[in-house]
């Protein structure tokens, strides 16, 4: 290919010669052709790239196909019920409910329903009338001096770092005015998680935010803040689906001077939070440093986050529990196919246990120990419509995060760059240009009515089965496939004779 490249373009160039000397035209060709020569001939001796050292110049086509290989694909080839991880109709609900315009579809579904992976809700033909009142659910153990009245639907981890201060922002504020809070993610409570709205201030491995010289928990740093009036609720963070057992990735290129000096680090390079935490390293210790954080919080709820890997690891933790007598007053439980900002390929495939059958395992094991009343579950993982929020809550859920849900709501189009620092909407990004695109006072406002419409369709969908509250559902509202199993005919079979405990 080298040797037609240059036989052509040498021919092209004689002929552009041949123009300008009788015509007087064609110097611009000519000039051209001679920029071409010179780049293909450095992409001959060039060691890097065999593409380019085999198809000189041409090979740049690939280059540039690769670089716009997502938009490619999700504007001209993808239907309407593809496309991953959320396929365009889902991501075309969240954009409807998000501006409170009609959210209906037209024709009938898209689905195809007599497969073994259909599942559906089993309505009742006598609806019960819809609460038009959001549902709270009340989270505080035996231990916890401070409860909190929690919306059924909240925000998910996502830290200031992953996504722009605008983003955070307008999350905050559009949580402030529909009542619900706000997950700070790992990398710490900043200034822009705190614009009014109730706070989960979460505790990662690198304790960004309550951080000493070397690295490790400082006591007094959380106190300061963990007894803030915004501060509800503290989550420890174990591990999250998307990279299990890894820690937290936050690339150079988003990482400025403003994020560093908040998380304390060096800027412009990658932080990677350790793997594991050095406040605790077994079970026993994991509890005592829980009741460590209620007493420096004065008796706010205190969680964990985890995937489930392990499940003999969380069994043993259960146990601790009960041997100390002490308990967690929510634990977040997130899917192997959770969000994330970067991970490694083979963590986000390859690493974890799925969302349901970690939530079901989770709730079946605090049923079975006798310790389910006195702990609050929370699911994470693709909860992005009322039906995923009801049956989150069937599989054993008491309420609801969503990450992806509010990034959507935000205007993400799941452009797939929040690891490159070139997210074209302004939500995943340090780019001041690009972040300027994400206008607070707009964004705040779909928000807020994200969350409000969505928690609305779970009443309507609660009212078409037949129940009054969600203390009601469990799993056998639901039927799944063209023999219409129950779910969990699935995961657990044996075990799940009363999942809501």
């Amino acid at each position: 290919m080298r040797k037609q490249l240059f036989i052509i373009s040498i021919a092209l160039l004689l002929i552009s010669f041949g123009f300008n000397y009788f015509l007087k035209t064609g110097f611009v060709f000519s000039a051209i052709m001679i920029i071409l020569i010179l780049v293909g001939f450095y992409n001959t001796i060039q060691e890097k790239h065999a593409i380019l050292r085999n198809f000189p110049v041409l090979g740049y086509f690939r280059y540039l196909f690769e670089m716009i290989a997502p938009e490619i694909q999700q504007y001209f080839i993808e239907r309407t019920t593809d496309g991953k991880p959320f396929s365009r109709n889902q991501r075309s609900l969240v954009y409807q409910r998000a501006k409170n315009i009609d959210a209906t579809s037209p024709f009938g579904t898209q689905l195809v329903l007599n497969q073994s992976s259909y599942e559906g809700i089993k309505h009742s033909m006598f609806p019960a009338s819809v609460n038009h009142e959001l549902p709270r659910v009340l989270v505080g153990g035996p231990d916890c001096r401070q409860p909190y009245s929690a919306s059924l639907f909240n925000i998910s981890a996502m830290s200031f770092g992953s996504l722009s201060e605008n983003a955070i922002v307008a999350l905050n504020k559009g949580a402030q005015k529909g009542n619900f809070y706000h997950n700070t993610g790992e990398g710490g409570l900043t200034q822009f998680h705190q614009n009014g709205a109730d706070i989960t201030w979460q505790i990662g491995t690198g304790y960004f935010g309550c951080r000493n010289a070397e690295g490790g928990f400082d006591a007094d740093k959380f106190a300061e803040k963990a007894n803030l009036d915004s501060v509800k609720m503290i989550e420890i963070k174990l591990s999250q689906g998307a990279k299990p057992g890894h820690g937290g990735v936050l690339p150079a290129q988003k990482n400025t001077e403003q994020i560093a000096k908040i998380r304390g680090v060096e800027p412009h390079t990658t932080i990677l939070s350790p793997p594991s935490h050095s406040a605790f390293q077994n079970a026993k210790e994991l509890v005592e440093f829980i009741a460590h954080l209620r007493e420096l919080s004065n008796g706010k709820p205190i969680g964990f986050k985890l995937c489930i890997g392990e499940t003999s690891e969380f069994e043993d933790l259960c146990n601790e529990m009960i041997h100390l007598n002490c308990y967690p007053d929510f634990i977040t439980v997130d899917g192997a196919e959770g969000g994330t900002g970067a991970a490694p390929l083979e963590f986000a495939d390859g690493v974890g246990m799925p969302f349901e059958p970690a939530l079901i395992f989770v709730n079946k094991t605090l049923v079975r120990l006798g310790i389910r009343e006195k702990i609050r579950i929370i699911s994470s993982g693709k909860i992005i419509s009322g039906y995923s929020i009801l049956r989150a809550i069937a599989l054993g859920a008491d309420m609801c995060n969503s990450a992806r849900g509010f990034m959507f709501s935000l205007g993400c189009i799941q452009a797939l760059r929040c690891n490159n620092n070139e997210c074209p909407t302004g939500v995943a990004t340090q780019n001041k240009m690009l972040m300027k695109g994400l206008v607070v006072t707009d964004k705040s406002e779909r928000v807020y009515h994200f969350h409000k419409n969505t928690l609305h369709a779970a009443n309507e969908l609660l009212a078409a089965a037949g129940k009054n509250s969600y203390g009601e559902v469990d799993i056998n509202i639901f039927m799944r496939g063209d023999e219409f199993a129950h779910l969990s005919d699935s995961y657990f079979p044996d075990n799940l004779t009363n999942v809501r405990g």
